[in-house]
């Protein structure tokens, strides 16, 4: 791994996409809390909406009027290559990143250029491995998917878990999510996106899984459970089909601490049995709908590019993601917790993503990275100070 040189760069953070629904509240947050000396910028396709967003975020802090405007179009890989050149850390919200996600990592990668974004999309992480991860190492950029709701809490939650228990021993722990929250036309389409295309991802995932192979001496399992009743949790689980267990795998299979036996299973925490059953019916009927052109454009038309929750249905808003864990004769429960997760409590985990990578003392990783392989300790005591919990529930 040879890390560029990126001390002398213009920025040390640029945020892609700026103007979007996610976008504009990861520009707010840095608004309030990036560090007086953080030397970032705005950077998407529209010069005029740049420029209003820029005055929104100088009310807030008026440093902010200062804020230099980058002119980069997703597809512009001339600009990006630009872009990536003069920063060294790039926040990209622009998704869905299958369609508009490739240029901006593959610039990252060539320039040695720190990447973090929001993807919940498995084929496009499992793309971006197969196409840009030897580039990364050997220039020594980082590319951190993921690094919103999908999928810091579930990633981080199950660090926090693992450190909490004994080392060298088999460790079994399963995931319970509770949300009350609603979505943004942007995570809307990244939805059906991924709904839609359900060989080409399986497909992805058997090549990548070639092309990685795994640890060795280890074992590293995150299989798609039954529906399960928790005593702990005292809710119904059922098996969520996120890219959240994907993320965990691949945190153990990179970290020893994980154990040599491992295994994570991932559920939505229901409390009563019906709504867990029409739950799970109504995600079937979504996903057979998506693979429908004119159905799929339909639903992606009930909410356009942009919209999203208004702050007031945000504030009323939360998560809670329990883990019951076992390991060494020790059994644990902990709590990951905050506000409004795809939003606000996102916005906040993606831009201290972005703040860990460009100021904190982290190890020396390359490539295609988790937020526990690359930020670890380091970003949980920030989201800590930020107002998240972690916390232990039971420990016996």
């Amino acid at each position: 791994m040879r890390r560029q040189d990126t001390a002398g760069r213009a920025h040390d953070l640029v945020l892609h996409g700026a103007t979007g629904f996610a976008g504009a509240l990861t520009a707010e947050y840095l608004a309030r809390h990036a560090p007086d000396d953080c030397r970032w910028a705005l950077a998407g396709r529209n010069p005029g909406k740049l420029a209003r967003l820029r005055d929104r975020l100088a009310e807030i802090n008026p440093s902010c009027a200062d804020l230099p405007l980058l002119q980069a179009d997703s597809a512009d890989r001339d600009a990006l290559r630009d872009l990536a050149a003069d920063t060294r850390v790039v926040v990209s919200t622009v998704g869905p990143y299958l369609r508009h996600g490739e240029p901006l990592v593959a610039a990252c990668a060539a320039a040695g250029t720190d990447y973090a974004d929001l993807t919940g999309e498995p084929e496009f992480i499992d793309r971006m491995y197969l196409r840009h991860e030897a580039t990364a190492r050997s220039t020594g950029a980082r590319l951190v998917h993921a690094s919103g709701f999908d999928s810091v809490p579930h990633d981080l939650g199950v660090h926090y878990t693992v450190g909490l228990l004994p080392e060298g021993v088999p460790v079994r722990i399963d995931g319970f999510v509770r949300t009350d929250a609603t979505i943004s036309g942007g995570t809307l389409a990244s939805a059906l996106t991924v709904a839609s295309r359900p060989l080409a991802m399986a497909r992805a995932a058997r090549e990548r899984q070639r092309a990685e192979g795994r640890p060795a001496g280890r074992t590293v399992r995150a299989p798609f459970g039954p529906p399960i009743r928790s005593s702990e949790t005292r809710t119904w689980g059922v098996p969520l089909p996120t890219l959240d267990p994907q993320v965990i795998a691949r945190s153990a299979a990179a970290l020893d601490r994980y154990g040599p036996d491992f295994r994570y299973r991932h559920y939505a925490g229901v409390r009563r049995l019906p709504i867990a059953v029409g739950g799970a019916v109504g995600a079937g009927v979504l996903c057979a709908l998506a693979q429908v052109p004119p159905a799929r454009r339909w639903l992606s038309g009930r909410l356009e590019p942009g919209d999203g929750p208004s702050p007031e249905r945000r504030a009323r808003s939360w998560f809670a993601v329990r883990f019951v864990a076992s390991g060494g004769g020790r059994r644990l429960i902990t709590e990951v917790s905050g506000g409004d997760p795809g939003y606000d409590e996102t916005a906040k985990m993606l831009a201290e993503s972005a703040l860990s990578l460009a100021f904190d003392d982290l190890p020396d990783t390359a490539g295609q990275v988790t937020t526990a392989v690359a930020m670890g300790d380091a970003l949980t005591a920030r989201l800590q100070k930020a107002g998240i919990t972690f916390r232990v529930v039971q420990d016996r």
